[in-house]
């Protein structure tokens, strides 16, 4: 009777699959520790700066000062000699003809604080046209400052 009777073995099919359940579970406890852990890295921490008893840089020659005021009137200053007030094209020929005969001289735009800037950026697009390299501006300290 056991040599009739055959017993037929069924095999069980070995999966592919990824069991994926184990990942979203520590996928979901890493976004929990970076939610609470974000916050905490936006914080600033108090830094004091040195402070700078820097002397200014020495210039062999006296820069060119042009000064624009609130109401767009020039005042330009060559050498060490006082201010004359200006108009735009004699501003551009007395510029261009200096800085020809001194190209290393710098030329500065001094604004009132109450100037119009697109004065002071049309001064400086003057200037540049008048040949001069650089163009820096001016300003002053706060009266609070060290």
């Amino acid at each position: 009777m056991t040599a009739t009777i055959t017993r037929h073995r069924k095999r069980k099919k070995l999966k592919a699959d990824i069991n994926v359940v184990p990942y979203i579970d520590v996928m979901l406890v890493l976004l929990i520790i970076f939610m609470v852990t974000a916050p905490l890295l936006s914080l600033g921490v108090d830094v004091e700066l040195p402070q700078a008893r820097a002397k200014p840089i020495e210039q062999q020659k006296d820069p060119v000062v042009v000064t624009v005021d609130a109401e767009g009137r020039y005042t330009l200053k060559l050498d060490s000699a006082d201010g004359d007030p200006i108009e735009a094209t004699a501003l551009q020929a007395k510029v261009a003809a200096f800085v020809s005969q001194n190209p290393d001289v710098p030329v500065f735009v001094a604004g009132a604080r109450d100037a119009d800037y697109a004065t002071v950026f049309d001064t400086m697009v003057l200037l540049q046209q008048a040949g001069v390299p650089k163009v820096g501006l001016m300003g002053q300290p706060p009266d609070n400052a060290r």
